[in-house]
C-alpha cells in the first residue's frame, strides 16, 4: 500500500511565489524588450494631425529620455566631476535601458546600490541620483509588464535597502523607508491603470467575440426562417409530382407495363422526398414554430402589403415595369419577403417618410427597389437593427442575385435587388417575338 504525499497549501503558495519570481525577474532578464510606439487612436491623439500623430507616438520614449537626463543633471550636481560615474551616468543608463531591456534595467539599478557605497560617492544604499532613477526604473518596468512584477521589484528593493542599511549602519541621504513609501504610492498608481486598461481591453474583446456569435445567430436564424418558407413551397412541388406520376397511367389507355413502371417510380421517388423534406424541417424548426395556415404570399399579394403599411403611417407607391409574368414560387416569396422587410425597416427608421416600390420584370430576371426619404419624426432606437438586412441578403444570396443597401443623399434608404430567373423554353419564343 503506497502513501500519497500531498503538498501543504503553505508549500504550494511558496512554490508559486518562487515561480513567478523565476518567470517575471530571472527568466530572460536581459532579453531584448524593445518600447513599441503609443497608440494614438485615443478620444484627443485622435483629433490631432497625421503628421502630428506620428510625433505624439513616440512621446513615452521622449518621456523616458528626459529622465535619464534629468537623473545625470541631478548625479552630476550632487557630486561633480568626481563621481559623475557612478552617480551621474550610470543611474541615466539604468533609466534609458529599460526602453530596451526593462527588466535588466531593475537589476542594473538594484546593482548600483552597493556600487555607489563601495566607490564612495554616498553614505548609504541611496543618493538622490539613484533615488531618483530607481524610482523611475520601478515605473517604467511596472507600466511595460504586470502588477505581480510591480510587487516583486518594490519587495526585493525594500528588503536589499534595508539589508544594506543595516549592514553599513548607514543614516545619511534619503533612506530605504523613504523609497518603500514613495515606490509604493507610485507602483499602486501604475498597476492600477494596467489594470483597468486590460480589464478595458477584455471587455474589448468579449464584446467582439458577442457581437460575433450575435451576428451569427441573427444569420442562421435568418437561415431557419428561409429554410421553413421555402418547405411549403417545395413540398407543394413534390406533391404536383406524386399526385400526376400516379394518375398518368390512367390517362393513356393500355399503357406498356415499363411506362407504369416508370410512373412507380417517379411517385415513390417524389413521396420519400418529401419525407425527408420534413424530416429536415423537423431538424430546423423550433419548439414554438407553429406553421402557417395560409399559403405563403407572393408578389400578387403586394398591394395588400402597400395597403397596410399605409395604414401604419408609411405611404407607399407601387410602379411595375416590364411585362408581368408568373416567377418560381420561391422567387415569388423572395421577393415579397425582401420588399416587406425593406418597408418594415423604413416604418422602424424613417417614421413619417415616404416609400416607393419599384419592380422590374426584365429578361433575365426580377429587379427590386425598395426607397424611403428622410424622416420627418423622432427615430427611436431599435434593438433589432441590422437583422433585416442580414435575412435579405441571405434570400438573395440564396437565388444568386445581387443586392445593395445604402443611404441616399436626401438623407433615405434605398435596397435594391436583382434576382436571376431563367427563362423558361415556352417563353422563349414569345421573347423573340417582342
Amino acid at each position: 500500500m503506497t502513501e500519497t504525499k500531498t503538498r501543504s497549501p503553505e508549500y504550494r503558495v511558496a512554490a508559486g511565489a518562487i515561480g513567478g519570481l523565476r518567470q517575471d525577474l530571472i527568466h530572460d532578464a536581459f532579453a531584448y524588450r524593445p518600447l513599441g510606439p503609443m497608440r494614438t487612436d485615443g478620444a484627443l491623439t485622435r483629433r490631432l494631425s497625421e503628421r502630428l500623430r506620428a510625433r505624439v507616438e513616440w512621446t513615452p520614449h521622449a518621456v523616458v529620455l528626459a529622465a535619464a537626463l534629468l537623473a545625470f543633471m541631478i548625479g552630476f550636481s550632487s557630486t561633480g566631476n568626481a563621481g559623475v560615474l557612478v552617480s551621474g551616468l550610470l543611474p541615466a543608463a539604468c533609466v534609458g535601458m529599460t526602453l530596451v531591456r526593462p527588466v535588466g534595467a531593475f537589476w542594473m539599478s538594484m546593482a548600483l546600490m552597493p556600487v555607489s557605497m563601495v566607490a564612495g560617492t554616498s553614505d548609504g544604499p541611496w543618493v538622490p541620483s539613484t533615488f531618483f532613477a530607481h524610482l523611475v526604473v520601478l515605473v517604467v518596468v511596472a507600466a511595460r509588464t504586470r502588477p505581480r512584477t510591480a510587487a516583486w521589484m518594490w519587495g526585493l528593493t525594500v528588503l536589499f535597502g534595508t539589508v544594506l542599511e543595516n549592514v553599513g549602519g548607514w543614516d545619511a541621504g534619503p533612506s530605504t523607508a523613504a523609497m518603500a513609501v514613495t515606490s509604493a504610492f507610485a507602483l499602486l498608481l501604475v498597476s492600477v491603470v494596467q489594470i483597468r486598461r486590460e480589464a478595458e481591453r477584455e471587455v474589448t474583446v468579449q464584446r467582439t467575440v458577442t457581437a460575433v456569435e450575435r451576428d451569427r445567430r441573427t444569420l442562421l436564424e435568418e437561415r431557419t426562417t428561409i429554410a421553413r418558407e421555402l418547405h411549403d413551397v417545395v413540398a407543394h412541388h413534390m406533391s404536383v409530382v406524386a399526385i400526376q406520376a400516379e394518375a398518368a397511367p390512367y390517362r393513356v389507355e393500355n399503357p406498356p407495363p415499363e411506362l407504369e413502371q416508370a410512373f412507380v417510380t417517379i411517385r415513390e421517388n417524389a413521396v420519400a422526398a418529401l419525407t425527408e423534406l420534413r424530416r429536415v424541417l423537423g431538424v430546423v424548426r423550433a419548439e414554438d414554430y407553429e406553421a402557417p395556415d395560409a399559403p405563403q404570399p407572393t408578389l400578387a399579394e403586394l398591394d395588400r402589403l402597400l395597403a397596410n403599411v399605409g395604414e401604419a403611417g408609411l405611404p407607399a407607391e407601387k410602379t411595375v415595369t416590364g411585362a408581368v409574368r408568373e416567377l418560381p414560387q420561391g422567387v415569388e416569396l423572395s421577393a415579397y419577403r425582401i420588399i416587406q422587410e425593406a418597408l418594415s425597416n423604413s416604418l422602424r427608421h424613417a417614421p413619417g417618410a415616404t416609400a416607393k416600390v419599384e419592380i422590374g420584370y426584365v429578361l433575365g430576371g426580377l429587379g427590386l427597389r425598395v426607397v424611403n426619404g428622410p424622416p420627418t419624426g423622432p427615430v427611436k432606437p431599435s434593438p433589432g437593427a441590422g437583422h433585416g438586412i442580414t435575412g435579405m441578403r441571405e434570400r438573395v444570396a440564396m437565388l444568386n442575385g445581387e443586392m445593395t443597401a445604402e443611404t441616399t443623399t436626401e438623407g433615405g434608404y434605398e435596397v435594391t435587388a436583382f434576382i436571376p430567373v431563367l427563362t423558361a423554353p415556352s417563353d422563349a419564343p414569345a421573347a423573340e417575338q417582342s
